[in-house]
């Protein structure tokens, strides 16, 4: 990879995170209003028809796309992927932009932490120290002892632990597939799976928040062109710290938009679990290497 590309993948990963950080606080905005089921269906029937353009402007179209010999692998990464933004609109709708994101945060130092049973691969002391220590950032954040843990307050570690399961999930269907084959059935199973749970709790949405619900469905499409553009220009190791940059973009979103409040336990710990995970990156950058 040239300099050149590594700064445009920079950007086009900072451009991605933006768009996420907007299409987050969309979701949170609907969910509050309709059932999150319904949202997430509409999301990925939208989505669905977006792989099926894109798949059908690469290299071999939709015939290339379309083959797998390993499509239960790929039901279960759409089944997964949809079952988690369903649960992370929840927590938007409960807990808020910033406390929801502040925990999803920690989902590669669970993506380390399970790349050894997953796909054996072998996780060093040092790796396992920060994944400890990234831990303990969110005991920080959630400060159990001091406040009553609920459901919701568990939602969004939930959510981070399947998205890893899904991060592993796809990296071992890179394994045989092409990427373009991933990215096209999680569009098609996240649709039909979405469409069975989003169906029969279908309420009339208002004239405006059509509006909102296109434009959900734009960030979603447009985030993703960003994100895939962005591993296509350069290295995942080079880019992917820039990701956390989310985070910043939410907490302005949450304060500013939705008048959130941003605990001093939530920026000390996720400046603790943020930490970890560029140390864990940097780690396998390094062992990767060796």
């Amino acid at each position: 990879m040239t300099e050149q590309n590594t700064r445009r993948g920079i950007g086009m990963m900072l451009a991605a995170v933006i768009v996420f950080s907007a299409q987050d606080g969309i979701t949170r905005h609907l969910t509050t209003l309709y059932p999150v089921q319904m949202v997430v269906m509409l999301r990925f029937w939208f989505f669905a028809l977006f792989v099926i353009w894109l798949s059908a402007r690469q290299p071999g179209g939709l015939r290339a796309a379309v083959h797998t010999r390993q499509m239960p692998l790929h039901i279960l990464r759409g089944l997964l992927l949809v079952f988690q933004i369903s649960i992370v609109g929840l927590a938007f709708a409960h807990n808020g932009l910033i406390e929801t994101h502040s925990l999803l945060t920690s989902y590669p130092l669970m993506v380390a932490a399970l790349s050894g049973p997953v796909l054996g691969e072998k996780v060093g002391w040092r790796r396992w120290t920060a994944i400890i220590l990234g831990f303990i950032g969110i005991l920080v954040m959630l400060r159990p002892g001091l406040s009553i843990l609920s459901i919701w307050a568990m939602l969004p570690l939930i959510a981070a632990l399947i998205f890893a399961l899904y991060a592993l999930l796809t990296r071992y269907a890179a394994r045989k597939d092409a990427a373009q084959v991933s990215f096209f059935w999680t569009g098609i199973v996240g649709a039909v799976g979405m469409t069975f749970f989003g169906l029969p709790v279908w309420t009339a949405m208002a004239g405006a928040d059509w509006g909102w619900m296109l434009l959900l469905c734009c960030t979603s499409c447009l985030g993703h062109y960003f994100l895939i553009r962005a591993y296509d220009l350069a290295e995942a190791s080079a880019i992917q710290p820039f990701a956390y940059l989310q985070l910043v973009f939410i907490a302005f979103v949450g304060l500013f938009v939705f008048h959130e409040t941003l605990r001093i336990s939530v920026v000390v710990g996720s400046a603790i679990v943020i930490g970890a995970g560029l140390f864990t990156l940097w780690r396998q950058r390094v062992t990767g290497r060796g």
